[in-house]
């Protein structure tokens, strides 16, 4: 079984910033695309950020040149460095993973699967 565990998240001034992490644990032998997604009171969920794991990233406009998003392999962690934050990045933050193989009993095997953090909360105040 995969599991998620993100941090970071809380309350800052618009101007400020955050770091978000993301830790997976579990039988994970590889992990594909790693990225994370926000949802906004009333409205979709949306894409932020996206990393391959090869190392592109690809960033949703309105998050372009204030926000970056990294990865540690060995860790299989995924992180967002947040700056220049303005209230319109408020809402609930959830990473996503999508783990391509897992391992058991010394045998690796397909997995294609995705998986969703709980999310945390970012409140960016005016």
């Amino acid at each position: 079984q995969v599991q998620l565990v993100e941090s970071g998240g809380g309350l800052v001034q618009a101007g400020g910033s955050l770091r978000l992490s993301c830790a997976a644990s579990g039988s994970i032998f590889s992990i594909d695309d790693m990225g994370w997604y926000r949802q906004a009171p009333g409205l979709q969920r949306e894409l932020v950020a996206t990393i391959t794991s090869g190392g592109s990233t690809n960033y949703a406009d309105s998050v372009k040149g204030r926000f970056t998003i990294s990865r540690d392999n060995a860790k299989d962690t995924v992180f967002l460095q947040m700056n220049s934050l303005k209230p319109e990045d408020t809402g609930v933050y959830y990473c996503k993973i999508e783990v391509g193989r897992t391992y058991a009993s010394g045998k690796i095997y397909p997995h294609d699967m995705d998986y969703w953090g709980k999310g945390t909360l970012v409140t960016v105040s005016s």
